[in-house]
């Protein structure tokens, strides 16, 4: 077992009403320092800069204040507030964000996942290997698809990408390898929903290659061995790779134009060839399958993402054991750190006492912008976790799921006057959104009617990143805005918070629906 990692791996890359809330020039549309540590580690769709979290967490509440979020979506609010002594309460429908929210406040020792992912290695990494040999021992690494016929393949020498020349009978060999039947994989449960490429009748076998899919039965059984907070955390990096082992990945290609340009392209994309220059993409819109895609060496896509997940833990050092309470009774009673629990936000809500929640901070599904749960499938269905679509608040393009906007409307308007209810009084909720759509910003309007909270304003938060889904989706807007509402708010407190957001970028007693 090797006891460094990195030569074994080849890695591509609340607050009172008397304390003081002092103000701040940072958040607003100033660019956010990006994804770094374990938010980093797993893609999410949705998932927003932690440092407006951060801020918000700071600015609103006290160590010790309990903040709940009823959408937990990728888990990163409950890390930060964890980090900054507050207890969280936090519910989602989708399992998957279930289980990174745990990974995050519950990580494993460091040297415990280091050798579990070394063993895995040791079991595995030469059986997978074994199905991109060429005859003279070269090791494929990328192989480019075009309308389901390979034409090049490329392998990794010295961190530079060199494309081979394999044979005819060495291409046909790559290509028309046996169908296989993942033996652990459950069967995906998607929709009709062309808006994210996606059928019911799509299984695995639709979206990966039989290479791809026997790794993935391969890492999954050595996975099986182990438990607990081990186990989650080598599912998810699992999961978190299945993407770029995926027929999903795109190619993006450009045409070497003069010697200097194609030095400059070359040194970029690690290219040899004096064809064109291909560059690796990546999994990013629903199930679409380019015609033109590549295939991924699937144990370099598991270790790159054990790797980030290593980095991360061993970032983070010794933290003291994170308590995920068994039930909210035992959190409320015996002072826990933390109560998660998967499910429908509507139902769980109920269940909390009212007036003891400081501050609420979410992000909400924005009605039919992002369909989490049809989104998250392939991952749930890897670790094999189910899903429970009737709950999801969302609008879908899949018409046989029945979730329009009268739907989405009702669900989240009975959702925030729970939030409400269970807030304290001079409580906040604080919440992203973001939609050109009148019907949405209805939604969120009627909120001070319904639920007796009080509209005090919104500032616009940056992307740490560009999204291609986003940013060509038209009408689509590049920021989403915080919203902030008051719980029957003193005079002096409703002018405390406010003075301490008039100063950030952006900053509107207006509501975005007045603006856009």
């Amino acid at each position: 077992m090797s006891d460094n990692l990195q030569t074994t791996f080849d890695f591509d890359g609340n607050a009172d009403v008397n304390t003081p809330l002092s103000s701040v020039r940072t958040c607003g549309t100033s660019l956010p320092d990006g994804y770094k540590g374990f938010a980093s580690f797993h893609k999410y769709w949705g998932k927003k800069p932690i440092e407006a979290w951060r801020f918000l967490i700071e600015k609103l509440t006290d160590p010790n204040s309990i903040v709940l979020d009823p959408f937990l979506g990728s888990g990163l609010i409950a890390k930060e507030c964890i980090d900054r002594e507050r207890r969280f309460i936090g519910f989602d429908v989708n399992p998957i964000s279930i289980e990174l929210t745990k990974l995050y406040l519950q990580a494993p020792d460091y040297i415990d996942l280091r050798d579990a992912v070394c063993r895995i290695e040791s079991r595995v990494r030469a059986l997978i290997n074994s199905m991109y040999l060429l005859s003279d021992g070269s090791l494929v690494t990328h192989i480019l698809w075009e309308n389901d016929q390979i034409t090049r393949v490329w392998t990794k020498r010295g961190g530079r990408r060199i494309e081979l020349n394999p044979t005819k009978n060495e291409i046909e060999g790559l290509q028309n390898v046996k169908m296989y039947e993942p033996r652990l994989l459950r069967r995906l449960r998607l929709f009709d929903n062309s808006r994210i490429n996606s059928q019911r009748t799509y299984d695995f076998a639709e979206l990966f290659t039989p290479r791809a899919l026997q790794a993935i039965d391969l890492i999954k059984a050595e996975i099986a061995l182990y438990s607990g907070d081990l186990k989650r955390a080598l599912h998810l990096i699992l999961s978190a790779s299945v993407g770029q082992m995926s027929k999903m990945v795109f190619a993006i290609s450009k045409r070497n134009k003069n010697k200097d340009i194609k030095a400059k392209i070359n040194k970029r994309m690690d290219s040899l060839s004096d064809r064109e220059s291909i560059e690796v993409g990546s999994w990013v819109v629903g199930y679409w399958q380019p015609a033109r895609h590549f295939e991924i060496n699937a144990w370099n896509c598991y270790a790159t993402k054990a790797q980030k997940l290593l980095k991360a833990v061993g970032k983070a050092g010794l933290t003291k054991p994170v308590i995920i309470s068994p039930s909210l009774k035992c959190f409320i009673n015996k002072h826990q750190t933390a109560y998660i629990q998967q499910g429908d936000s509507e139902v769980l809500l109920k269940d909390i006492p009212t007036g003891t929640i400081r501050v609420v901070l979410t992000d909400p599904p924005h009605g039919d912008r992002i369909p989490y749960l049809e989104l998250s499938e392939m991952w749930n269905g890897i670790i094999g976790l189910e899903s429970n679509y009737e709950e999801e608040l969302v609008v879908s393009d899949a018409k046989e799921r029945g979730k329009d906007i009268l739907a989405y409307k009702k669900k989240l308007a009975s959702t925030f006057h729970e939030c409400a209810r269970v807030l304290e009084k001079n409580g906040i909720l604080a919440f992203m959104f973001n939609t050109r759509s009148r019907h949405y910003w209805d939604s969120l309007h009627e909120l001070e009617a319904t639920s007796g909270l009080a509209y005090l304003g919104c500032y616009p938060v940056a992307y740490s990143a560009g999204s291609i889904l986003q940013d060509n989706r038209k009408g689509g807007l590049k920021t989403d805005f915080v919203l902030l509402y008051g719980k029957t708010m003193s005079e002096e407190y409703r002018i405390r918070i406010i003075d301490t957001f008039r100063v950030t970028n952006g900053w509107t007693t207006r509501h975005p629906k007045e603006i856009y």
